[in-house]
């Protein structure tokens, strides 16, 4: 009942912001008390919104703070320098601008955090497309495709969580 409730809470979800009837902010917050309403979870909405917001806020804080300064650095032109010489090396090349962003964000990727690969590539990498005239839409498959990668080895983000909790315990033989 619950995997049926939860795959229909994000197909609704999905469903409401594809069609424009109600903006993200509004879904996230509506869908999952109507359907935790629907599930019985009348009693428990209070602690499990404290719980998930207590759980979550430092990741938000952290990425608020990380598209900030992001946005500052590339506005004032930090890396300015850094696309004009890219741009002389690779002298108009979009085969090798694309070639360049893969490289990029496999060696990003190597620490097995997917948002500090995108925050770091999109920071380093929009100038140069948008200059060169080239689709984000290109940049943002090939981070995506370097990630997917990166997170198949043994130090990617999804192997190195998936033993978090037994090593929280004291008996790490019970994770076996």
């Amino acid at each position: 009942m619950l995997t049926f409730l939860g795959f229909a809470m994000v197909i609704t979800f999905m469903y409401l912001i594809m069609t424009k009837r109600l903006s993200a902010l509004i879904a996230l917050i509506l869908v999952p008390i109507i359907f935790a309403l629907f599930g019985g979870f009348s009693g428990d909405i209070g602690p499990m919104m404290l719980q998930g917001i207590s759980k979550l806020a430092p990741t938000g804080v952290m990425l608020m703070f990380a598209i900030l300064y992001f946005a500052l650095m590339i506005d004032s032109g930090l890396f300015d320098p850094a696309v004009r010489k890219i741009l002389k090396l690779v002298k108009g090349d979009p085969l090798k601008v694309s070639v360049g962003t893969a490289v990029l964000a496999l060696v990003v990727s190597l620490d097995g955090d997917g948002a500090t690969t995108y925050m770091i590539c999109v920071a380093a990498m929009l100038p140069l497309y948008s200059r060169l005239g080239m689709s984000p839409r290109i940049m943002a498959g090939l981070i995506i495709l370097a990630g997917g990668v990166m997170n198949m080895t043994p130090w990617g983000g999804p192997t190195a969580r998936a033993p978090a909790p037994c090593m929280s315990t004291r008996r790490i033989s019970s994770c076996r």
